[in-house]
């Protein structure tokens, strides 16, 4: 076994591996560029060596500056994560030839199945069933027409080496062909080095479901079921499940199988998935397959019991696997969720920034529940515009899969995250949402539901009075602790007053308190607009982030921060500002005139912080509803910024090259 491995990643992948190494004994080396120098993985790590500027094509994508770091630390083996160089054959040929060991597939295995155009003719000799496509080199637009309309439309057009939704474009047409090609193009060009994408044709209401599969040196190669990633956003997962509640055990062992053949066929040896995508009678078709550790790993672990960074270690050192197919037996449901840096109301553009307040939910088993958090940040951490804006992988297991779910959601209402724009309240109300619960899933799950982009979840009756609540005993715990600090000048006495209002944003909400002491822990009777009252018990102390109890028999965990002259309650993807008040200051409260916020409608505004790629319009130019004003690259990924209606151009304040701020004016419209 290896006495030191280095870790040629970043982020949470790098504290994952880290975490496996130690319990095996074995010394861990980080590398890290200008951006991550402060990074929790350089902190958790034995040894730490600088490798460069803060651009990934400057530091983690150098194969040269990761060999160098291996032979000043010697470092045995090389565990490259995913992303960056883990699919890169000429790395780990590289590696081979300074005799340090790559924690991965040999290079015959990543050649034959990293680039999806050469997986796909590898997997059409293999006889695995393929989606129908051009694998051929596509010329230009105008071929790309050719072919798409050949195929027949829907059609997919993706990079040969991408990944993580780079580089890939669904057209539904023509035009769509032409835009999508080039977009593709210069996406695959920038993310990859490599500009070649292929064509093939779109399965309409397709589930992503892939197999994990595990090989050694020895011949021997078992799956470990699958995993269902049909909860994605412009081509990228953001909830992840194993097992899935759409496959039977028929179809999962066909899978398995036919994943095993092609492993076996290019005699892999090490951890990896092969991805397929299932039609709606649960046909399969190979897609791709990635040679390297998934990011949504832990869920595959949390139902096998099988640490996966282990086994890919143990066959690096070239032991046999430490399981047999005929024991690897899926036990409960495991959910992830991804939380990104990443504003859920501006159509998920990313966010940086430092992270003010970072407070995951207590990791561990609590009764027939495990929640699981692998991170790479921690309170202070910086979201640089460098990377990918993945925060934290947060991970539930229950016995059933509405069990794993609803510890998801209680999770994700007690995850305190301040400092950016994330995408919790976007997970917190999908976890609730009746589709999802009932595994009506299909890749294009959010584009169907939030067809117009996501908007604030607005609290129904039952949820206000809830929140209602929690304001109420927020309020008379701060009341109760004012009249307990000294020198006041007219402390409260007598009897508690039993008639208060709850203002939630521009709404007023009678609450009556009934029998109770106002105590830390709290037990109070309330009813709110006139309902049944009902027993509100908490033990939350003023100033901690995350408010629980129970109202009635219902578990409550929501999220507290200031507000002007109130609080903002942040509980299952709601977030309102709830001010308590005496029904004579919520007479005057109403008499309040409102601050009407400025109109940004005749100005194009910059989304996100990025960097200007093109601007596809001129002063004086009218422009229809859809076409492009501009393109903005932010996090590697290219965002067209189009008209939401017809109008005119007055002015153009940015121009191409330009690095932006969010909300900076890019152009001015008559």
């Amino acid at each position: 076994m290896f006495k030191k491995l280095l870790i040629a990643n970043r982020g949470e992948i790098a504290c994952r591996v880290i975490k496996t190494a130690r319990k095996m004994g074995i010394a861990t080396v980080a590398v890290y560029s200008d951006a991550d120098r402060d990074a929790v993985h350089v902190e958790m790590a034995d040894e730490a060596m600088h490798i460069g500027p803060s651009p990934a094509s400057q530091s983690y994508l150098l194969g040269e500056s990761i060999i160098e770091a291996c032979k000043a630390s010697g470092a045995e083996a090389v565990h490259p994560g995913y992303g960056f160089l883990s699919e890169r054959a000429s790395f780990c040929e590289a590696l081979e030839r300074e005799g340090i060991v790559f924690i991965g597939p040999k290079p015959r295995a990543i050649e034959a199945m990293g680039d999806k155009i050469e997986s796909k003719k590898f997997a059409n000799a293999a006889r695995v069933s393929t989606v129908p496509g051009f694998l051929g080199v596509i010329e230009d637009a105008a071929h790309a027409e050719e072919i798409a309309a050949e195929i027949g439309y829907p059609v997919m057009i993706k990079a040969s080496a991408g990944g993580g939704g780079k580089g890939m474009r669904i057209a539904w047409d023509a035009s769509e062909v032409r835009d999508g090609f080039d977009r593709a193009r210069s996406e695959a060009q920038s993310s990859f080095g490599d500009d070649r994408v292929f064509i093939e044709k779109f399965v309409v209401d397709p589930r992503h479901i892939e197999i994990q599969v595990l090989g050694d040196a020895h011949g021997n190669v078992i799956y470990l079921g699958e995993r269902e990633c049909s909860i994605q956003r412009r081509n990228q997962k953001v909830v992840e499940e194993a097992p899935s509640p759409f496959l039977d055990e028929k179809t999962r062992r066909a899978m398995g199988e036919q994943a095993v053949a092609l492993a076996k066929a290019v005699d892999y040896q090490s951890a990896g998935t092969v991805e397929f995508i299932v039609d709606k009678d649960r046909n399969f078709y190979f897609l791709e397959m990635n040679t390297r550790l998934q990011v949504e790993h832990p869920v595959t672990e949390l139902i096998t019991g099988i640490d996966l960074v282990e086994q890919m270690i143990q066959v690096a050192a070239g032991e046999k696997l430490s399981v047999t197919q005929d024991e690897v037996k899926l036990n409960g449901w495991a959910v992830e969720s991804r939380l990104y840096a990443e504003d859920p109301y501006r159509n998920f553009l990313p966010s940086i920034g430092r992270l003010t307040r970072y407070r995951p939910p207590q990791e561990g088993r609590s009764g027939d529940v495990i929640v699981r958090n692998d991170t790479g940040v921690t309170e202070g951490s910086e979201i640089s515009i460098f990377y990918d804006p993945m925060i934290a992988k947060l991970c539930t297991w229950a016995p059933t899969r509405e069990q794993a779910i609803d510890a998801m959601s209680e999770a994700l209402d007690g995850f305190v995250v301040d400092g950016i724009q994330h995408n919790m309240p976007f997970l917190a109300p999908l976890m609730r949402h009746p589709r999802w619960r009932e595994g009506r899933l299909s890749t294009g799950f959010i584009a169907e539901e939030y067809p117009d982009g996501f908007s604030p979840v607005k609290p129904n009756d039952e949820e206000k009075s809830v929140l209602a609540a929690v304001a109420t005993t927020i309020e008379l715990l701060r009341r109760d602790r004012l009249d307990r600090l000294s020198g006041r000048l007219a402390p409260h006495s007598g009897i508690l007053k039993s008639e208060w209002v709850v203002r939630l944003d521009d709404e007023y909400l009678p609450v009556s308190v009934g029998e109770g002491m106002v105590s830390i822990p709290m037990e109070i009777d309330l009813a709110v607009s006139g309902g049944a009252p009902r027993t509100v018990t908490s033990d939350w102390r003023p100033g901690e982030p995350v408010w629980r109890g129970k109202m009635g028999e219902r578990r409550v965990a929501a999220q507290i921060r200031p507000a002007l002259n109130g609080i903002r309650i942040d509980w299952q993807g709601m977030s309102v500002v709830a001010r308590t008040m005496l029904p004579r200051t919520a007479e005057l409260d109403r008499l309040m005139p409102v601050k009407v916020a400025p109109d940004t409608s005749r100005l194009l505004l910059c989304p996100m912080p990025g960097l200007v790629v093109s601007i596809a319009v001129t002063a004086g130019q009218e422009v229809k509803a859809g076409e492009t004003l501009a393109v903005v690259e932010a996090m590697k990924m290219e965002n067209v910024l189009r008209a939401e209606r017809d109008l005119t151009v007055s002015n153009i304040v940015a121009k191409q090259g330009d690095s932006l701020a969010v909300d900076a004016v890019i152009m001015e419209f008559a």
